[in-house]
């Protein structure tokens, strides 16, 4: 499975994946297809950066 790591990162900080779609700035169905092929070293940054936005915005 693609982006295993950064599913698995949204799943430990608590985060659902709609969720941040809507932080990336699309739909939850068009992230979900981006998820099937592997991000870059780069987008993976920066959507772990956004994960941990919202966890950091719940006081997780």
């Amino acid at each position: 499975m693609c982006n295993l790591d950064v599913r698995e990162y949204a799943k430990q900080k608590g985060v659902k994946l709609w969720e941040v779609a809507r932080m990336v700035g699309v739909n939850d169905s068009n992230f979900s297809r981006r998820l099937r092929t592997e991000f870059s070293p780069e987008e993976k940054k920066r959507v772990k950066g956004f994960i941990d936005q919202i966890a950091k915005e719940r006081g997780c």
